[in-house]
């Protein structure tokens, strides 16, 4: 799977983790079960990693939401702000530009209008306050 693909399984898995108490692996077994779309390790290493975090990633996002309550934000903007957070703190592989760019392609398409620049902004104000370091993959 490409890293885009992979990205895209952990966005359905987090969106739907954000609907109720089921566990990591409930979700995991239920979407296997489904065989909707692919999961391999790559996408449920991602997920639970993501998953492990989410508290924290929610209040980086609720810290740099200007125009929204944490509560206030569409459930799918936040799916994608989880995981391009994640990425640009915790996974050196990913540049934040590409992390940036891949969340705004996922909320083009999944999202409403308003939210791409919401999610392109919040990013942008997250990025530039960790200085901008790995902004190119040879960082």
């Amino acid at each position: 799977m490409k890293r885009s693909e992979v990205r895209e399984a952990v966005f359905f898995l987090t969106f739907e983790k954000m609907f109720g108490n089921s566990t990591a692996d409930e979700i995991l077994d239920t979407a296997y079960e489904a065989d909707i779309f692919e999961i391999n390790d790559d996408v449920e290493n991602f997920f639970k990693a993501v998953d492990e975090r989410s508290e924290q990633l929610d209040e980086i996002i609720a810290k740099f939401s200007e125009t929204r309550q944490f509560s206030r934000i569409p459930k799918v903007s936040a799916a994608i702000l989880r995981i391009a957070i994640y990425e640009m703190m915790f996974d050196d592989t990913v540049p934040d530009n590409v992390a940036i760019s891949e969340a705004v392609i996922l909320t083009k398409k999944f999202a409403y209008e308003p939210d791409v620049q919401f999610v392109n902004g919040l990013l942008g104000a997250f990025f530039r306050s960790r200085g901008q370091k790995n902004e190119t993959s040879g960082d």
